[in-house]
C-alpha cells in the first residue's frame, strides 16, 4: 500500500513551501518513486499554471501531468459548496489521489494556501481531505510578529482540531520565527506535545522572505528596462528616492530596492555610482515611478554601464507603488534556484530526516472513511466486470440505478421485465440508459425458459413440483433471475424493491443453496457513518437466533468485514457488558461468543458488551479496560432481528449515516436483498457490494 504526507498550514504566508521542498528532496533520497499532489490550487492566471506545482514537479523532474497533480480550484471549490455538493469534492480527490497511488510509492499532497483570508471553509477542507485519503499531516505555523505563547497555542488548537477528526499529526513546524527565541519556544512546546509528536523550530531567513525583482515586477505590472537577467535580485528593503542624493544616498543598506521618479536623473546615477564603489552597500533595482522613461542622453549612459540589478519602469505614482510593494508577499518560483536550495538547505538544518522519514514510511492508517469505503467498492467492482440480473425492471428506482450503473462502466445489466413498458419508461422519466447494451428479458418470451423450467423441475422434483409448477415458478422474475445465476447466465442478482424479502430470497435457498461450511444465511449493513464504516449483523434475516447461530453470523460477517477492508473486531452486542448481566438473553450472547472464540481463536472479540461500550472509547475503557474491541468496535452484531433492524434504522435516520445492503452471507452465489423503501443510492450500492461478493467465487 502506498504512502502519503498532508503537509497542511494554519494561515497565510507560513512558508510552508520550504517543508514541501526540503521534505521532497527527503523522500526522493528514502524512496524510489515520490508522487506530488495540491488537491485544491488558486484559480491561476489565463494561460498559467499553478506556481507550486511547476516549481516542484519540474524542480525534482517528477514524472506526472499536470491535470493529474490536482483536483480543483478554489473558485470550483466554492462552486461546488454553494450547489450543496461538498461530497463530489471528496470523491474527485480520492479519485485523483488514487490514480497517483497506482503510479508512486509515496505522496506528498500539499493542502491549500490560505490566500483567501476570508475562507471559513479552508482549514476543515483540509481536515476532511486528509482524513479521507486516510494520511497523517505535518502542520506548518508562521512565527512573524508573534509570540512565542501565541504559535505554540495556534499550533496546539490545530493539532486538536485535526486529531478529534482521526488524523494523525507526526509533526508541527514553527516557520519564520525571530532569531534567539528557539530555545524558549521549545520549552513552550514541551509544556503543550509529548515526544510522540516531532517539534521543528526555523528561525526566520530573510533570502527566503525578501521578495525577488521579478515578483515585484510582476505584481507591479512593470517594464524591465534594463538588467532583465538580474530579475531574481532580492530586495531585502525599498526607499523612496525623493530627496537630494547627498541625503538618499546615507539612507541605502544591502539589498535596496530605489524608488524614484524616472525624471530623476540625479537618484539613478548616483546609485548605479553607488553599486560600483566598495564604499556604498548593493543595489537590488530601480523602481522608476510615473510612467516617466529617462532622456535619451541617460538611457545611453546606462546602456554603457555594467549593471548588476534591473531598471524597471512602472505607471503609477511613487506613493502608491510604495505601498504597492510594501505588501508584497515572496514566493518561491522554478527559475529561482537560489532560494529552493536555501529551502531545503534549511530544511535539512533544523529538521531530523532520519526520525521524520522513518514516520512517514511506517505509518499505518488504521480508520476507513465512508467516502474512501465507496471509492474502494467502485474500484474493485471494476477490476473484474461482472453481470448482475435485476429482476424489477420496470421500477423508476431501478431504471435510475442502471443508469448510474451504466455510466460508471462497473457491470453489465440484465432488466427482466416487459422491453417495451421498459423504455417507454424510461423515456418518460428522462432516464439516459443506453439500451443497446443493456439486456431486457421477459421470462416466458426467453429462449432459455423451456431449460430453465427443466431444471428447476429436476431439481426439485423431489419436493413434488411437477412439471405445471416449474412453469409457474420460472414465469416469475424472482425465481428467473435466480435461475439465471445458478445456470452461469449472470453472476449476482439484486432485487427487493417491489417485491418481499422472502420473495427475494426463497428461490435461493431452493437451489442457489448454502456454502458448505454455513447452516445460516444471514445478512449485514454497511453502515457508514460520518467517520468510519461498521458492519451491522444481522438486521434483516433471522429473527431469533441460537448460541450456535449467532456464532456462526459472528464468523460470517466479520469475513464479509475483512473481504471489504474493514478490519473485524466483533462486538457480541446484549444489555449488559461483561459478567455482570444475568439472564436467558444475555446467556445466549456469551456462550454464543465463547463458540466464536472457540472456533476462531485469531479473531479479537468480546461479549456480552453493551453498544456505547462497543463504539464509545471512554465508556469502553471503563466497562471493560483489558478488551481489544471495546471503544473501537467494527462488527457489531445484534441478539435478534428485532434489535438489529430498529437499531440500524434509527442510527441511519438519526446521524444521516449511509446503509448500504443488507448484503446476504451464506449463499453459493450472491443474491441480495432490497428494502422496499430503498433510494436509487442503496440500489447503486447493492448492485456493486453483489459484483464484488461475486468476484470471490
Amino acid at each position: 500500500m502506498s504512502k502519503a504526507v498532508y503537509i497542511a498550514t494554519i494561515e497565510p504566508n507560513s512558508g510552508k513551501s520550504i517543508v514541501v521542498l526540503g521534505m521532497m528532496r527527503m523522500l526522493l533520497g528514502k524512496v524510489a518513486k515520490v508522487g506530488y499532489f495540491r488537491p485544491i490550487i488558486d484559480d491561476p492566471e489565463e494561460g498559467e499554471v499553478d506556481n507550486h506545482i511547476n516549481t516542484v514537479i519540474s524542480h525534482f523532474e517528477l514524472d506526472i501531468n499536470f491535470k493529474n497533480a490536482y483536483a480543483f480550484t478554489r473558485s470550483e471549490v466554492l462552486q461546488k459548496y454553494n450547489e450543496g455538493k461538498p461530497g463530489e469534492i471528496i470523491d474527485e480527490i480520492i479519485r485523483k489521489f488514487k490514480r497517483l497511488e497506482e503510479k508512486f510509492d509515496f505522496i506528498l499532497v500539499e493542502g491549500t494556501d490560505f490566500s483567501d483570508e476570508g475562507s471559513i471553509i479552508e482549514f476543515d477542507i483540509n481536515i476532511i481531505i486528509a482524513k479521507n485519503l486516510g494520511i497523517p499531516a505535518v502542520l506548518v505555523a508562521s512565527g512573524i510578529d508573534k509570540k512565542n505563547k501565541e504559535i505554540v497555542g495556534n499550533l496546539k488548537l490545530a493539532f486538536d482540531t485535526f486529531s478529534s477528526k482521526d488524523v494523525e499529526v507526526l509533526a508541527m513546524v514553527a516557520n519564520k520565527v525571530t532569531p534567539g527565541c528557539e530555545e524558549k519556544l521549545e520549552e513552550h512546546f514541551k509544556k503543550n506535545f509529548n515526544d510522540s509528536v516531532d517539534r521543528v523550530i526555523i528561525p526566520k531567513i530573510n533570502s527566503l522572505i525578501n521578495p525577488t525583482m521579478k515578483e515585484i515586477v510582476n505584481e507591479l505590472e512593470g517594464t524591465v528596462l534594463f538588467g532583465k537577467e538580474y530579475l531574481n535580485n532580492q530586495a531585502g528593503n525599498f526607499g523612496v528616492g525623493a530627496m537630494q542624493l547627498r541625503n538618499y544616498l546615507t539612507h541605502l543598506k544591502d539589498n535596496s530596492l530605489v524608488v524614484t521618479p524616472g525624471d530623476r536623473a540625479d537618484i539613478i546615477l548616483g546609485v548605479l555610482q553607488a553599486n560600483i564603489s566598495d564604499n556604498y552597500p548593493k543595489i537590488a533595482g530601480i523602481i522608476l515611478t510615473g510612467g516617466i522613461i529617462p532622456e535619451k542622453p541617460i538611457l545611453k549612459l546606462i546602456e554603457g554601464v555594467s549593471l548588476s540589478f534591473p531598471i524597471v519602469s512602472v505607471p503609477s505614482g511613487t506613493f502608491s507603488i510604495a505601498n504597492r510593494i510594501g505588501a508584497i508577499r515572496s514566493r518561491i518560483y522554478l527559475d529561482n534556484l537560489q532560494k529552493i536550495n536555501t529551502s531545503i538547505s534549511t530544511f535539512e538544518k533544523y529538521v531530523n530526516e532520519d526520525r521524520l522519514a522513518d514516520k512517514l514510511i511506517t505509518f499505518e492508517s488504521e480508520g476507513l472513511t465512508p467516502r474512501m469505503f465507496q471509492y474502494n467498492l467502485l474500484r474493485r467492482a471494476l477490476q473484474h466486470k461482472k453481470h448482475i440480473v435485476l429482476p424489477e425492471g420496470s421500477d423508476e428506482r431501478i431504471l435510475r440505478a442502471t443508469s448510474r450503473l451504466q455510466a460508471s462502466n462497473v457491470v453489465d445489466i440484465t432488466l427482466i421485465g416487459n422491453e417495451r413498458k421498459i423504455k417507454s419508461k424510461a423515456i418518460k422519466l428522462d432516464i439516459p440508459i443506453d439500451f443497446d447494451k443493456v439486456n431486457i428479458v421477459f421470462p416466458t418470451e426467453s429462449p432459455n425458459y423451456d431449460d430453465y423450467v427443466k431444471t428447476f423441475y429436476e431439481l426439485r422434483k423431489h419436493k413434488n413440483v411437477n412439471l405445471d409448477m416449474a412453469k409457474d415458478m420460472m414465469a416469475d422474475v424472482s425465481y428467473f433471475g435466480t435461475m439465471m445465476i445458478y445456470k452461469g447466465h449472470a453472476d449476482g442478482m439484486v432485487s427487493g424493491a417491489v417485491h418481499t424479502t422472502q420473495h427475494t430470497i426463497r428461490p435461493a435457498l431452493q437451489f442457489i443453496k448454502t456454502k458448505s461450511d454455513v447452516n445460516v444465511v444471514s445478512s449485514v449493513f454497511f453502515m457508514c457513518l460520518e467517520d468510519r464504516v461498521s458492519v451491522f449483523g444481522d438486521c434483516a434475516i433471522n429473527p431469533n437466533p441460537n448460541a450456535e447461530q449467532l456464532a456462526e453470523i459472528a464468523i460470517s460477517s466479520s469475513e464479509s468485514a475483512a473481504a471489504f477492508g474493514i478490519e473485524p473486531k466483533v462486538a457480541m452486542l446484549s444489555y449488559s457488558s461483561g459478567t455482570s448481566g444475568k439472564g436467558e438473553d444475555v446467556e445466549i450472547v456469551r456462550a454464543a461468543t465463547a463458540i466464536v472464540k472457540e472456533k476462531r481463536p485469531d479473531l479479537k472479540i468480546e461479549g456480552p458488551i453493551q453498544y456505547d461500550a462497543a463504539v464509545d472509547m471512554k465508556v469502553g475503557q471503563s466497562k471493560l479496560p483489558d478488551s481489544e474491541v471495546a471503544g473501537q468496535a467494527s462488527v457489531l452484531i445484534f441478539p435478534d432481528l428485532n434489535t438489529g433492524n430498529n437499531t440500524y434504522k434509527a442510527v441511519q435516520r438519526e446521524t444521516g449515516a449511509l446503509a448500504i445492503g443488507p448484503m446476504l452471507q451464506g449463499l453459493n452465489k450472491p443474491v441480495n436483498d432490497l428494502s422496499r423503501g430503498c433510494t436509487v443510492d442503496d440500489v447503486y450500492n447493492t448492485v456493486i457490494i453483489t459484483a464484488i461478493q461475486a468476484q470471490g467465487l
